[in-house]
């Protein structure tokens, strides 16, 4: 499969000496599910960022379709364009990407900033909302949403832009379970649909459902190992030393 992005040798440091990612490489193969798995403060929400291009690497390079993500390309308009259009990034508290008045207003946002003529913005957001059962809550702002529904406005506003690849920052965290089952199945449905998507997620059972290619992410902020779901799941040990899961204490007779 052709790669849609690479992450190269990066690294990256808060203030400049605290590490979140540590000579950290991964390819991105187009329409495939990935899981980035880790402790907290391992880096899961670090790199998501360096993937999206909001943060970027101090070490290394970010490069999507061959092309680098940096500053200066993200300067160029038309590289501009071409990446935010085709990258969508789900917050962990959606809280941080809702800002407009209602959920129509967020759905046709993004659209319209791309350049999408009106009429077909408006048509891509009645069809989010439908997908995602939005339709009756258009005119509401976001302060009278659950925090569920929030999670799916601050999702639709992604899917109106139709990106090739969705980053989602712990989807699933805070919701109730039938509304993860929900999200579990549209991943699977936007996936099967094409799309490219990455997810971090401390939640193994999340991993064991959508089956994705698994990273996982080392407390020293490092790949520990990249292999498919069942490989990882069934690897106690490594489990253990990514403090994924905890084996009690048995006393001794």
């Amino acid at each position: 499969m052709a790669s849609i992005l690479r992450v190269d040798h990066i690294g990256y440091s808060y203030l400049g000496r605290i590490p979140a990612l540590v000579d950290f490489s991964l390819e991105l193969e187009e329409g495939r599910i990935y899981a980035l798995i880790g402790a907290n403060g391992t880096g899961k929400s670090t790199l998501l960022q360096l993937m999206g291009g909001l943060i970027h690497p101090s070490q290394g390079g970010v490069y999507f379709r061959d092309q680098e993500v940096c500053e200066t390309s993200l300067e160029d308009p038309a590289f501009r364009r071409l990446f935010r259009g085709a990258v969508g990034f789900l917050f962990q508290d959606p809280d941080v990407q809702l800002f407009c008045p209602t959920v129509l207003d967020e759905l046709l946002f993004g659209p319209l900033q791309l350049g999408v003529d009106e009429a077909e913005a408006r048509e891509r957001a009645r069809a989010v909302m439908q997908l995602l059962a939005l339709a009756g809550l258009q005119d509401r702002p976001s302060y009278m949403l659950s925090g569920g529904e929030k999670k799916k406005t601050a999702l639709g506003a992604i899917l109106t832009m139709n990106p090739q690849l969705l980053l989602l920052d712990e989807p699933t965290n805070g919701l109730d379970p039938r509304t993860q089952h929900f999200l579990i199945e549209l991943i699977t449905g936007l996936n099967q649909a094409g799309k490219t998507v990455v997810i971090s997620t401390h939640d193994l059972q999340l991993v064991e459902a959508l089956q994705p290619r698994v990273a996982v992410l080392s407390e020293e902020h490092r790949l520990e190992r990249l292999g498919e779901a069942d490989e990882i799941l069934h690897d106690e040990q490594l489990l253990l030393k990514a403090n994924l899961i905890y084996q009690p204490f048995r006393r001794s007779r």
